[in-house]
């Protein structure tokens, strides 16, 4: 797959004065940049490249080095969350099963890759590697929904709930 699709950036001066305030909190705290990354991510939902350059400003610290700890720590994320968030489990047991073939029937209908958000902002896709329900495999859940014994064939009755 190519590069990720998005929805675009539409932070609100709300969400940017909230986090002006949380990096005024930590200005001059030696190792302050993950509890303000973190405050970011719950602020905005992610950490698109518009708010780490105003991390990396206000805090004069490199964008470069921003951008290399959100992309170390899996609890970052570059991409928006859709509304409802798809996680396809991909262990073992869920595999074996078939939850590669409803991974890639998911990537399909929703035209968007792992960890993509469609474009209206309504589904955003990943895989993860245990959902803790073996015995239920193969296994998706969206939010806190929890789908089990799944074929390819339940992908759309599925999406078609959430519609």
């Amino acid at each position: 797959m190519a590069t990720k699709t998005t929805v675009p950036f539409n932070g609100t001066a709300e969400q940017e004065a909230k986090l002006l305030a949380v990096i005024a909190d930590h200005k001059g705290d030696p190792g302050a940049l993950m509890p303000v990354l973190q405050q970011a991510q719950e602020i905005y939902g992610y950490l698109p490249i518009e708010v780490q350059k105003i991390i990396s400003n206000e805090m004069e610290i490199p964008l470069e080095k921003i951008y290399g700890v959100v992309t170390f720590y899996a609890q970052f994320s570059l991409y928006p969350k859709g509304k409802y968030n798809i996680s396809v489990c991909l262990g073992t047991a869920c595999y074996v099963k078939g939850s590669g073939d409803i991974y890639d029937k998911l990537q399909e209908v929703l035209g968007i890759g792992d960890g993509e958000c469609t474009a209206d902002g309504k589904f955003s896709l990943e895989a993860c590697r245990c959902i803790g329900a073996c015995g239920l495999a193969p296994v998706l859940t969206v939010n806190e929904d929890v789908y089990g014994r799944l074929t390819t064939d339940k992908v759309k009755e599925i999406l078609d709930k959430y519609e």
